[in-house]
């Protein structure tokens, strides 16, 4: 049998042949996971999908020419007689942490040169990944990014069609990062991309984790299923020896501290409550000074010294995000001076964005799609000095219908008017999401609906009086809405745009 690691943990995988393959690999041997782009000579791995068998398209791929292909032992039985003296057949325990092994030889990523940061969470991954990113080259680093946003590193950006592409893409990212003198490479990494084994054969330098609240639950089945999915992260891809940086504000970041020896928690407020749970670890402690509609003023503590920031972002929630990507950049060499830089860092696309206009009304796109984070942009926006707070949301197609009566509580709980409308219906009756959210507005002040997801932000902004703010949930950075199959520019800041000017018509 050949070990190998895919982490920093040893792995048994696979027979003696897999060894061979990986040579094989590191002198340019091809790699697919999709038959249909298989050539003559490549591998193909057969994975497993959430919906289709890899194993059931290794016909396509031997026809299409592959010469060898890696297949999960369990299924041995049903594909020696397709493979037949086509193709050498290797078969391995989990094909997916294979291909993360093949891929790491085929690119030869990542290594001493380029420092990887993985960042798992329910909300907040995208803007800390921001700010770290906006930290780091402040201090004459060049920084690359995988994330929900974009791919990007200087002189080169790709819009994201997933917050952690797949694996074989993972590595020849971080391989043109490389090939670009990037040194540090930041990475959203997704409870789904965790679960299905995309980030295999990499190891991480460090990794944050920002919270864990109600998400993917169609996918994950339960909180408890879905922590361990975003625990992977810190158990399996992280050395014990290096730090790792953990909410301990949150229940489950506190579990993490206490099973990291090398944790550094992050977090708001007395920390000695923290200390009896977690022990004695490093703690990079944040207070809020002030949080007025222009911005914050916080207080950072960290191995006795203290130091004072301004930054235009406004939020508790936008303090934890400031909280941990000065805890990485910490660890990565950076010191406090270096984090003055915060204020001139103004946000994210996207994330409680304000849509300019010369009117002077005050309107936010956020991307809050979850009930907590849609309950922590709420809250923000109340606790400014604005009259009333008119709230437009709707809840995604095909995803945890669960959270829809929650997401709409939280709405009739912080909103003076609530608007509900479509956000991504994807396949389901967009008619029928609403009838799921509508139990939660029982206590609404107010409620205003609209199917179509123009109209009703032009009724939001409609009813705006002076002094009032509006809130576009749920879609944030996004210029598209999934109506059935078919994927339609929509942009909530444009659709807010044109709200505004129809205004005043």
């Amino acid at each position: 049998m050949f070990l190998f690691s895919g982490s920093h943990r040893e792995r048994k995988v696979g027979v003696m042949e897999l060894k061979a393959l990986l040579k094989k690999a590191q002198k340019g041997l091809m790699v697919r996971t999709d038959s249909r782009e298989v050539q003559e000579g490549d591998c193909f791995v057969a994975l497993a999908g959430t919906a289709v068998r890899g194993i059931d398209f290794i016909p396509s791929a031997l026809d299409n020419g592959a010469k060898f292909i890696v297949a999960p032992e369990a299924a041995r039985d049903l594909i020696v007689p397709v493979v037949e003296d086509r193709a050498i057949a290797i078969y391995v325990e989990n094909p997916a942490v294979a291909l993360g092994e093949l891929a790491k030889a085929y690119f030869h990523v990542p290594d001493n040169d380029l420092k990887l940061v993985g960042i798992t969470g329910t909300n907040g991954k995208t803007t800390t990944t921001y700010i770290i990113e906006h930290l780091l080259a402040s201090a004459g680093l060049k920084v690359g990014v995988i994330g929900t946003v974009s791919y990007r590193w200087p002189g080169f950006e790709i819009g994201a069609a997933l917050t952690t592409p797949d694996c074989w893409m993972i590595h020849e990212l971080l391989y043109n990062m490389k090939q670009a003198d990037v040194d540090v490479a930041i990475m959203e990494v997704s409870s789904h991309a965790l679960e299905q084994y995309r980030i295999a054969g990499l190891e991480f330098d460090t990794g944050i984790f920002t919270n864990l609240t109600q998400d993917h639950l169609d996918y994950h089945g339960n909180m408890e299923t879905y922590f361990n999915a975003k625990a992977k992260l810190f158990r399996d891809y992280v050395s014990p020896k290096k730090g790792v940086i953990l909410n301990y504000n949150d229940s489950y970041g506190r579990r993490l501290l206490t099973e990291n020896e090398n944790g550094i928690g992050y977090g708001i407020g007395d920390t000695s409550l923290v200390r009896r749970e977690v022990g004695d670890k490093p703690i990079v402690e944040g207070n809020i000074l002030s949080i007025t509609g222009q911005g914050t003023k916080l207080e950072t503590t960290y191995k006795g010294k203290t130091w004072e920031l301004e930054s235009p972002l406004i939020g508790d929630f936008n303090v934890m995000n400031l909280l941990a990507a000065q805890a990485v950049c910490l660890q990565l060499g950076l010191s406090s001076k270096d984090m003055r830089a915060i204020k001139d860092f103004t946000g994210v696309a996207g994330r409680l964005e304000r849509v300019p206009n010369e009117k002077g009304l005050n309107v936010f796109v956020d991307f809050s799609h979850t009930p907590d984070s849609l309950e922590n942009a709420q809250r923000t926006l109340k606790e400014l000095d604005f009259k009333r707070l008119i709230t437009v949301f709707g809840c995604g197609g095909d995803r945890d219908r669960t959270k829809r009566p929650l997401m709409a509580e939280s709405v009739a709980r912080w909103a003076d008017v609530a608007v509900l409308t479509s956000d991504n219906p994807r396949t389901e009756d967009p008619l029928a999401i609403l009838d799921d959210v509508r139990p939660g507005l029982k206590n609404a002040r107010k409620v205003i609906e609209n199917v179509d997801r123009q109209t009703a932000i032009n009724l939001a902004v409609k009813e705006m009086q002076p002094g009032d703010v509006v809130l576009i949930a749920g879609k944030g950075h996004e210029s598209y809405q999934i109506i059935g199959t078919e994927k339609r520019h929509f942009s909530d800041v444009e659709a807010a745009t044109v709200a505004i000017e129809g205004k005043y018509k």
